[in-house]
């Protein structure tokens, strides 16, 4: 069963392909705060202001789904996808504000791994997404990137393992432990996020490819 399209099916997919861009936008951006760490308070601006239009995005899409009688995929997995793409960039907005309003002094390099790989997740899921556009014969591409969506949230389950790992064994203060374990855990949930919009994307290749 190939995807039927129609005019009126293109908004919905360029809505889609804009919330992506803005969450690997939204990565790119942490990466760059724990890489690059200066002008903190303009860093995490620039990812709220990001995730104020991600929130726009999933509104609209939300917005466009009510309206339209006809979807060109179900209208569920448009609302999941949305949605999930939109957590991932709340979790990345939450874990830079903590950056900011922790006070923190210096990232970690575990924390810099952890944003790395964000932004790996990110980038693959932005390709999928565009695949997912085109609406093309090559739909099954799509699995290619959701398989190395995993890959990469499994490697952010092993890093943060050893951040927390590393955090209780060397961390002699637990104000420190609880702000580190904080940003690190909404890092990682970003990854796991990741893969949940990876999941809505791999079942509408099954439905659809």
């Amino acid at each position: 069963m190939r995807l039927s399209i129609l005019p009126t099916e293109v908004k919905f997919f360029d809505l889609l392909q804009d919330g992506a861009e803005n969450q690997l936008a939204t990565a790119k951006r942490l990466l760059d705060l724990m890489e690059h760490y200066e002008q903190v308070p303009q860093k995490v601006d620039a990812v709220i202001e990001l995730e104020h239009r991600g929130d726009f995005i999933i509104h609209e899409i939300m917005r466009q789904l009510h309206r339209t009688f006809v979807t060109p995929i179900d209208r569920e997995d448009i609302a999941a996808l949305g949605e999930r793409i939109d957590d991932v960039v709340d979790a990345l907005e939450e874990a830079a504000r903590l950056m900011l309003d922790y006070k923190i002094e210096r990232p970690t390099e575990k924390a810099k791994e952890l944003a790395s790989l964000v932004v790996k997740c990110s980038e693959e899921l932005n390709k999928a997404v565009a695949v997912l556009k085109s609406r093309g014969g090559q739909l099954r591409q799509v699995l290619d990137q959701c398989v190395e969506i995993n890959r990469y949230e499994n490697e952010a389950d092993i890093v943060f393992r050893l951040a927390l790992a590393e955090l209780f064994q060397e961390e002699p203060n637990p104000i420190r432990i609880m702000k580190w374990r904080d940003i690190y855990t909404q890092i990682e949930q970003a990854t796991d996020l990741c893969e949940d919009a990876a999941d809505v994307l791999e079942g509408i290749v099954l439905k659809y490819a």
